[in-house]
């Protein structure tokens, strides 16, 4: 066995499901997400970058993701398929955990949207980095930032989101009430 197959391997084994989880925050569904983490991985390995530490594979894997996210649903939309499901509250039983009201608020964002949230508070990306990471002006990451998180505190139930740097509360305003 190859050393990149045997780091794949320990990189599945030991940072898969925190690189499914990142993944679900972009595409909604779990066994998309596995899908797009399997995705990266074969095209950051399939590149030939000498990669030799865990740590550096799993973020060039993390960075891969949103633009790959992004790609799928461009061409889901150019395939006619909806890429957005819209969040109705009576799917959801009432004692929804308030992390999976979140994955599921997430869906109703754009790609494009989901993408930026999710680097911004999971990865604690800045604005510039967001940008240059998706190609994107920082103008465009910080529209996208705020449609979605006036998006998000609408379907969490806040009713003023604050300032840019306050929206990660959104993710326990809905268990504090």
């Amino acid at each position: 066995m190859g050393d990149w197959q045997a780091l794949v391997e320990r990189l599945m084994r030991e940072r898969g499901p925190r690189l499914t989880a990142y993944a679900a925050m972009l595409v909604g569904r779990d066994g998309d997400a596995e899908d797009l983490v399997h995705d990266a991985i074969v095209k950051v390995f399939s590149r030939g970058r000498s990669l030799s530490d865990i740590d550096h594979a799993e973020a060039y894997v993390r960075r891969t993701m949103p633009t790959l996210a992004i790609d799928r649903a461009r061409h889901r939309t150019a395939g006619g398929r909806a890429t957005v499901r819209s969040f109705q509250r009576d799917d959801a039983p009432a004692d929804l955990d308030a992390g999976l009201d979140v994955r599921r608020a997430l869906r109703t964002l754009s790609p494009r949207e989901q993408a930026c949230v999710a680097m911004r508070y999971y990865d604690d990306l800045t604005v510039p980095q967001i940008a240059d990471a998706l190609h994107l002006a920082q103008g465009s990451v910080k529209r996208y930032l705020h449609d979605a998180t006036a998006r998000l505190a609408t379907q969490l139930g806040v009713d003023d989101p604050g300032p840019e740097s306050e929206v990660v509360e959104l993710t326990t305003a809905r268990r504090r009430r």
